[in-house]
């Protein structure tokens, strides 16, 4: 038993069945359950497989969306896996472009560069700083992490950007401590920029790098709404600083965050010029803020 062999039976019965992910999807939310598209993907393809709570229930109603008998899913599923935030290897590992808006495009893209060591790189602190102009617009984004390598090797640190306005210049991308910048994949129709940040020399196991870069936009400046960042693989500390002009503020602010395929946490966030949030030992997810204008 185990993760493969649940998806196995999981995709005949899908196949059997005769339905798509989506209506898959729409019937389980009838019946009161959420299950994102891209879950009930990685749990097709074996990526990933229930073991909280509240998916091992939509495991026991989807055996009854997909007409297959009772405890048929439930059943090739196994004894629950060990389970621990900082093991190396971690054990519900989403895919590198699960959390973005279109996952297809993102994995083209990231084909061009190297993305072999990011497994081996625990994630200790990262530091995101924001800065939105007085037309409301991103002006850059200046990023400083504390990397660990788990093996020989790591030489690379590999950032994925996107811009949800299409026809804006994709940023301009400045390493500044301990790296310097390796292959580059601009994708300005998808609005994806993707780059490697080399490090000054591989590290060895047990060795930390702290590299910092900053992504420049150029006018015109995409409108800035919101600003998330997306764990694949789970962060000790992460701080999120939204650094607005203070002579235009946005009149609502929240802060998010999601776990893997858990629901949206929401909550808000007193405006001000400068509005932070602090989480720890996060991920996978989704973390970030939202705001709106007065216009």
């Amino acid at each position: 038993m185990g993760e493969r062999e649940f998806a196995d039976v999981l995709r005949d019965a899908i196949r059997a069945r005769g339905l798509g992910l989506e209506r898959i999807r729409e019937r389980l939310l009838a019946q009161g359950v959420s299950v994102s598209l891209a879950t009930l993907s990685y749990w097709q393809s074996g990526r990933s497989r229930p073991e909280r709570r509240d998916s091992l229930a939509a495991v026991e109603l989807l055996e009854s969306v997909l007409e297959v008998p009772a405890g048929t899913l439930s059943a090739s599923l196994g004894p629950p896996r060990r389970r621990g935030r900082w093991l190396t290897t971690v054990p519900d590992r989403p895919d590198v472009a699960a959390y973005w808006p279109r996952p297809d495009a993102v994995e083209d893209a990231v084909s061009g560069v190297d993305l072999r060591w990011d497994e081996r790189l625990t994630r200790i602190s990262q530091h995101d700083r924001v800065y939105i102009g007085p037309d409301g617009g991103e002006r850059s984004y200046h990023s400083r992490q504390v990397l660990r390598a788990e093996a020989d090797g790591p030489d690379r640190w590999v950032v994925i950007m996107h811009l949800d306005e299409h026809d804006r210049p994709l940023p301009a991308i400045w390493p500044l401590r301990h790296c310097h910048l390796g292959r580059t994949v601009r994708r300005p129709a998808d609005g994806l920029l993707v780059a490697e940040l080399l490090f000054d020399r591989p590290l060895r196991k047990g060795e930390t790098v702290i590299t910092e870069h900053e992504l420049v936009n150029v006018a015109p400046y995409p409108p800035a709404t919101n600003y998330e960042r997306k764990f694949r693989l789970p962060v000790r500390e992460f701080v999120l600083e939204i650094c607005f002009d203070p002579t235009r503020l946005p009149v609502v602010c929240s802060g998010f965050s999601q776990l893997d395929d858990a629901d949206e946490i929401v909550r808000p966030v007193d405006v001000t010029s400068e509005v932070h949030g602090v989480v720890l030992n996060f991920g996978p997810g989704r973390y970030g803020f939202r705001w709106g204008w007065d216009e």
